[in-house]
């Protein structure tokens, strides 16, 4: 299958317009996110073959590794294309392999927005999300940090992950909030509502996590049929499913292997009829 990311689509974020279809650099590290990968050379050419084949949205974090997602991005890529935008997190720490623990000090948050920018080679980070809200911390401060560092041209816009609608409103109040990244796929939907929110504001929506898995994958299943009948893989239905869901929606399918790699961003090039799609979200 050929792979041709233009058929994704587009999405402008701040200033860059990237295609659709994007990828998620948290593979890029050892088990539990913990550490480097088992193949520091391979993720280095995942990272190249991606560029080369056309994605020009890549989403990492400082706790990637932590650290490590962020370093190999700078030395496989840096200096960046023109069209590249790299988006990063802060507010999530790793103590451990598999142990996410949520901080949200404003000093933190600048802390790890400052050093994200030694990390990544860059004057200025294209999107910071925060990574998750903290609820000891006002949001007003910690968003209104993000703000700070967005009027100080250390980054030019803002996003948020794992939020209710609620949530993200009352993040608006604050400062402009371009991007939502959410876990959202053909099994798991209890962000749908986010998701509608996020087209009838214009907001882009990341679904993280986004290649269906289980029951909904398995042998006779939706995904298995509408897969034979284009003769795509489950994985490349599960994303094609999700550029058709929502004009809004910027998957990021993440991987260790250039094959993956391939095979998922030729998701791009598998066309679902009306029937097909609305087959699988019926699910």
């Amino acid at each position: 299958m050929s792979i041709s990311l233009q058929s994704s689509g587009t999405f402008a974020v701040g200033g860059k317009t990237v295609h659709r279809l994007g990828f998620g650099a948290m593979s890029l590290t050892g088990p539990g996110v913990w550490g480097p990968p088992r193949d520091h050379d391979e993720a280095v050419r995942v990272l190249r073959r991606a560029v080369e084949l056309g994605v020009d949205l890549i989403d990492t974090a400082d706790s990637y590794g932590p650290y490590v997602s962020e370093e190999i991005i700078k030395e496989a890529l840096h200096p960046y294309p023109e069209r590249l935008l790299i988006a990063t997190k802060a507010g999530f720490v790793r103590t451990g392999p598999g142990q996410w623990h949520v901080v949200g000090r404003p000093a933190y948050l600048r802390q790890e927005a400052e050093m994200s920018l030694r990390r990544l080679g860059l004057e200025r980070i294209d999107l910071l999300q925060l990574h998750r809200i903290d609820p000891d911390v006002p949001l007003e401060d910690q968003l209104g940090e993000l703000k700070a560092l967005q009027d100080e041209g250390k980054i030019a816009c803002v996003g948020l992950s794992e939020v209710s609608v609620e949530e993200l409103e009352r993040a608006r109040r604050i400062v402009d909030i371009v991007t939502v990244q959410n876990r959202y796929n053909l099994t798991n939907r209890v962000s749908e509502n986010v998701l509608e929110h996020c087209e009838a504001q214009g907001i882009g929506f990341i679904p993280y996590s986004p290649i269906a898995k289980g029951a909904l994958a398995a042998p006779g299943s939706p995904v298995d049929h509408v897969a034979k009948a284009v003769g795509a893989t489950p994985a490349q239905v599960s994303l094609a499913w999700l550029l058709a869901r929502s004009p809004v929606v910027m998957p990021i399918p993440g991987t260790s292997t250039v094959a993956h790699l391939e095979e998922n961003l030729a998701a791009s090039t598998v066309s679902l009829t009306p029937e097909q799609v609305a087959e699988l979200s019926a699910r």
